[in-house]
């Protein structure tokens, strides 16, 4: 068994990061989606902008008969089967996934190890960081607002956080959630590379807060005007967090678990602050090096802010999901506005903090998510009845498309049933 190192500033060859899990999250959407279907899409429609400011623990599957709903099928024996096959080449040290159907879990597996010192198997009920998918719990938390309204879609940025970024003058809220604000990533700065020595010696434990986030991605020129293009920037939802803050004058983590967390009784999701600890059972992530894997599970979470703080199990997300897309948690205009997407090529349509996601068995909405290490996806029907989520947490991972299928394969086998073959995904820079 191999045994986790503490990390040294030796010679090092080029290791998993932060780029290669989200890819890998991101990646995978392109694959789900036979290619006719995607074609079929249409496009969101162009926007104008506003003018003006105005249970106890166990270690097999949970399989129980359910109604037939998009997706439905009764071949669970094969989703095991797609787990397991994340960790048998290694490509992942632990992966735990699950079913919801009709708000009873059918499906929950888990496969691999949680602790590659002890050994200690993978809990198919552990919690684990979610990454991107916060930006679908702050993105619900911020159209909550404008049912309220607090504020519109189309406001100017300039309006609500003056001179924050440049064009603040020209973007809108609706360009932050959907991506197409043109604000550069500021995790394109090295301080977000987790193959230095330097963020695994310390630099994972400093603190950012959110204005610290976006201070940085001002050292990057915005990619294109508000509005021309379609770029993912962890940036946008940083902003939004802000804004948030400002209307409800609570942190963003405060007001996401007043309205969601807490309402749903999701007793295993946390939006934390600063806090390094991932609370509960869990799977370890790991960065592999030249001296061998390196924990690095514990990390201040403030780098992601609201942009990818959360933590959460797959039980919880698939509550979530159903809620939202029942139409539990927004007025019907602000859910068919998350739903309005924006086409950013090869057959990915990206909403209000939803992703669409058109799969072998129907079409359904969530959001994927990458962390040093982990890996999330989440998927929920439009008609609220059926949710899939899963985590792994990615390793070794020399060929990343075999990576990218495998997790693609655990994905529409759970969803769909078992398929013919699934054609591994281009990469996609969607973090």
């Amino acid at each position: 068994m191999t045994t986790p190192t503490t990390p040294t500033a030796g010679p090092r060859r080029p290791v998993l990061r932060v780029a290669v899990a989200v890819a890998v999250a991101a990646g995978l959407l392109s694959a789900l989606a036979p290619a006719d279907l995607a074609a079929a899409v249409a496009q969101g429609a162009d926007r104008p902008a506003a003018a003006g400011c105005d249970d106890p623990r166990g270690r097999t599957a949970v399989r129980v008969a359910a109604p037939d709903s998009p997706g439905s099928h009764d071949d669970w024996k094969a989703a095991d089967a797609a787990l397991a096959g994340m960790t048998d080449p290694g490509y992942s040290t632990s992966a735990l996934a699950a079913v919801r159907q009709d708000g009873r879990l059918v499906w929950r597996n888990a496969t691999g190890v949680a602790d590659l010192t002890t050994g200690e198997p993978a809990d198919p009920r552990g919690t684990f960081r979610i990454g991107s998918a916060t930006k679908t719990f702050v993105s619900t938390t911020l159209l909550q607002l404008v049912g309220e309204h607090r504020l519109d879609l189309d406001d100017r940025l300039e309006c609500l956080l003056p001179g924050i970024v440049p064009n603040s003058t020209e973007i809108t809220v609706r360009q932050l959630l959907d991506h197409t604000s043109g604000v550069a990533d500021y995790t394109q700065d090295p301080a977000f590379d987790d193959r230095r020595p330097e963020w695994l010696d310390g630099g994972r434990f400093r603190h950012y807060g959110l204005k610290d986030l976006v201070d940085i991605s001002r050292r990057y020129p915005p990619a294109f005007r508000p509005g021309a293009d379609w770029q993912y920037s962890n940036t946008n939802y940083v902003l939004i967090g802000m804004i948030i803050e400002k209307l409800t004058g609570r942190s963003w983590n405060e007001e996401v678990t007043r309205r969601i967390i807490r309402p749903l009784g999701l007793t295993s999701t946390w939006m934390p602050a600063d806090s390094p600890v991932v609370p509960g059972p869990h799977a370890h992530g790991y960065e592999k090096t030249d001296t061998g894997p390196v924990d690095v599970t514990l990390l201040n979470p403030s780098m992601a802010g609201s942009s990818g703080a959360g933590i959460s199990t797959t039980a919880d997300l698939t509550t979530f999901l159903a809620a939202l897309l029942g139409g539990r948690l927004l007025h019907p205009a602000e859910l068919a506005a998350m739903q309005q997407t924006t086409d950013h090529g090869a057959g990915r349509y990206y909403g209000l903090g939803l992703q669409r996601v058109d799969t072998p068995c129907g079409t359904f909405w969530g959001h994927a998510g990458g962390f040093p290490s982990y890996v999330t996806m989440m998927l929920g029907s439009a008609d609220g009845r059926r949710q899939f989520a899963g985590s792994t947490t990615l390793y070794d991972v020399p060929d990343q498309q075999a990576a990218y299928a495998a997790w693609t394969k655990v994905i529409t086998t759970a969803l769909c049933g078992p398929q013919p073959g699934t054609a591994a995904p281009a990469t996609d820079p969607l973090r």
